[in-house]
């Protein structure tokens, strides 16, 4: 950095800078390839997959927390479940803020069969104001396919809270969200059955050339023969034929339990509306200068007491007026500058935006700036 760089007397805001390096921040910067990971932890197996369920309820037991009577679907539901037990009620004519119409909500993983259980997430739906001691009514967990393949029941556990009443009260997260765990229970068979499988394709969290080559090398030096085959970015096959292990399971296990080398690729992101910059380790910089002015412009309104005339009998004080008057002051400070030489790091660029008084929003402009000048040689994404 040049003799030029100038702390500034103030500073708009703070900018806040997260950087991640490699595993071994002493060798990151001499080589991208050091990061050493196993398999399982940047792959996914074709075919072994969670799947979403959802499912609608009730939650009854509130302490008068539960919907009003103009969530009308509530009542409605209220219904007809009192119809299911034999109940006949108007739902016209029901008032019960005990009840609370929700969302349940849960994964179910791979190879899951009936009688496993499963953890269960409940929304609210309507205008309850708190879950708080509701028990959730039987209800069917519904796949992408609408087959029902769980059922979901128990009490709710919340993470919030509400203590006081009206205005006086603190709320501490919300309380229309709860958990039941372990209150799912699977009802149909979802496994699937790998012993069958030809082939065993690898699928990369982060699809990369690189990756793909490196692990199907890995594999085959593993097995001394050529058994894996790198498709394309995202993509690797193993022959099952080929591996000769004694099943599909032992082989999956294997081949994730490899260990290889990762490359971190040069990114920045950018959350404009938090002013967090997470920057990779790999970034270098070609070298560049950044001028910055600041400009600050403070619009100040005060009110001024003045004599106004006031009622004409004696030992009467005329009433004040307050009369506001504005002052406008514009500061527009020399321009700091800073200078970037060849091989600079994301550590010398953020300490010298700190030194010339940038923002949250100045950093975006100047990572965008040095981006398209040819200054940066990574993939900038604005959140």
């Amino acid at each position: 950095m040049s003799n030029l760089t100038k702390v500034p007397l103030w500073i708009h805001e703070a900018v806040i800078c997260v950087l991640i390096l490699s595993i071994y921040p002493s060798c990151a910067r001499a080589a991208g390839r050091d990061r050493r990971v196993l398999v399982r932890d940047i792959s996914t197996i074709a075919g072994v997959r969670d799947n979403p369920l959802v499912g609608y309820g009730l939650v009854v037991g509130l302490h008068g927390t539960g919907d009003s009577q103009q969530t009308i679907f509530t009542v409605q539901t209220l219904a007809n479940a009192m119809q299911k037990m034999g109940v006949l009620i108007p739902p016209s004519t029901s008032v019960v803020k005990n009840v609370a119409a929700v969302f349940i909500t849960a994964t179910l993983p791979p190879f899951s069969r009936p009688g496993e259980r499963l953890d269960v997430t409940v929304g609210s739906v309507g205008d309850a104001h708190s879950l708080d001691g509701g028990v959730l009514l039987m209800s069917a967990l519904h796949g992408p396919d609408g087959k029902v393949y769980a059922e979901a029941q128990g009490a709710l556990i919340l993470g919030g809270y509400f203590a006081g009443t009206g205005s006086n009260g603190k709320q501490v997260n919300p309380t229309n969200v709860g958990t039941i765990p372990g209150g799912g229970i699977v009802e149909r068979d979802t496994s699937v059955d790998i012993s069958g499988f030809k082939t065993v394709s690898l699928l990369l969290r982060n699809p990369d050339f690189d990756t793909a080559t490196e692990i199907a090398r890995a594999a085959n030096t593993a097995f001394h023969k050529t058994v894996a085959f790198a498709l394309d970015s995202g993509r690797v096959d193993v022959s099952v034929a080929d591996a000769s292990e004694q099943s599909v399971p032992v082989l999956i296990a294997r081949i994730q339990d490899l260990v290889i080398s990762v490359h971190t690729p040069a990114k920045i992101i950018i959350n404009e509306r938090t002013g967090t910059i997470v920057m990779g380790g790999d970034v270098k910089l070609s070298p560049v200068s950044v001028i910055h002015g600041n400009l600050s412009i403070q619009v100040v309104t005060s009110y001024i007491p003045v004599q106004t005339a006031g009622p004409t009998f004696p030992g009467a004080l005329p009433p004040p007026a307050l009369v506001p008057q504005t002052t406008v002051n514009v500061n527009d400070g020399p321009a700091q500058s800073m200078r970037l030489e060849e091989g600079a790091n994301v550590d010398e660029l953020v300490n010298g935006l700190h030194a010339i008084g940038t923002s949250a929003h100045d950093v975006v402009s100047i990572l965008q700036a040095i981006r398209a000048e040819g200054g940066m040689q990574a993939e900038l994404e604005v959140q």
